[in-house]
């Protein structure tokens, strides 16, 4: 009696197909998680640097104006940003006087704007201006909870 040789057929197995399919998914899955947080970093970066465009901005016009206690953004910047007063705003720096709180509207984000001043001697003036925003660039209901912010402080003479 003669042994009949095995038959090896051409192919892959169901657990070889299984496991090549959980390989590819988990490289999927890494390469989506990997691309959301570059992309979320990439938007608070926007955020941030939207935000100190905004900072400088305010601060040097009213570091160019003649009055620094004359500034009205709403006035300077009515119809190039959407820009309006509020009532209160974020607190400013300690030992500073506020001279107005602003809420600024860019690219469907609010960012919030509290001017402020302080005489550090005879002729010499400190202009503070903070702009806080929501991280994640969502607008808060109240208005008053943002959870980033950026200051900036120049100095003017008399």
């Amino acid at each position: 009696m003669a042994l009949k040789p095995k038959r090896y057929r051409a192919g892959l197995t169901f657990v070889e197909i299984l496991i090549a399919t959980v390989i590819l998914l988990i490289a999927v899955i890494g390469t989506s998680a990997f691309r959301y947080n570059a992309a979320l970093g990439a938007r608070k970066a926007d955020l941030r640097t939207a935000a100190s465009r905004t900072a400088l901005l305010l601060c040097e016009a009213w570091r160019g104006e003649s009055d620094p206690n004359a500034f009205d953004p709403v006035a300077t910047f009515g119809s190039e940003l959407v820009i309006s007063s509020l009532g209160k705003g974020v607190a400013g720096p300690d030992g500073f006087t506020v001279h107005g709180a602003y809420e600024i509207t860019n690219e469907g984000v609010e960012y919030y704007a509290v001017l402020s001043w302080k005489d550090v001697s005879a002729g010499l003036r400190a202009l503070n201006v903070v702009v806080a925003w929501n991280q994640r660039g969502y607008s808060s209901d109240d208005g008053q909870s943002p959870d980033k912010s950026f200051a900036l402080t120049t100095y003017v003479t008399d």
